[in-house]
């Protein structure tokens, strides 16, 4: 008598089953991994409009106090401006009087960081903020104001 090769149904289904445990837990791991691979470029953005920011100040011994002290590339500034970085899931602002200034870093509307702020001063003091209500609070961050730039859940630094 012939033995049939092949797997049974019960082989199959334990293996399926496997399968979907390890999809449960690598699935959500690996898109945490994407977002908080995204907030690197608010924070370098940030890093350099801190080094623009005061290299400005040098030059002129206050900062940039017209109505739009900053302008996105790859529009050219005036002479009372400062060029900021064109980002891919952040957009970046600025306010300043001529002794102080805030650099902020905003999600992106439709990015799974979407609600998040990231901000940079000029006593280098950086804050996030996370809206109450916004979608990135599904994924384990808690809305409010940290004094630092989160990276990753739960507001941690």
């Amino acid at each position: 008598m012939q033995r049939q090769a092949g797997f049974t149904l019960i082989e199959l289904m334990i293996t399926m089953v496997v399968l979907a445990i390890i999809a449960a837990i690598a699935i959500p791991s690996y898109t945490d991994y994407i977002r908080r691979g995204k907030i690197p470029e608010a924070t370098s953005g940030l890093q350099a409009m801190k080094t623009k920011m005061e290299q400005y100040f040098q030059d002129n011994r206050n900062y940039p106090t017209n109505g739009t002290p900053c302008v996105i590339q790859p529009n050219n500034p005036a002479a009372d401006q400062i060029q900021v970085p064109q980002l891919t899931y952040f957009t970046m602002g600025c306010s300043t009087t001529n002794q102080t200034y805030t650099v902020t870093a905003t999600a992106n509307a439709g990015t799974d960081l979407e609600g998040v702020v990231y901000s940079i001063n000029q006593s280098n003091a950086r804050q996030t903020a996370v809206a109450s209500g916004s979608p990135i609070t599904k994924h384990g961050y808690a809305p409010g104001t940290v004094n630092c730039w989160v990276s990753r859940k739960p507001n941690l630094c």
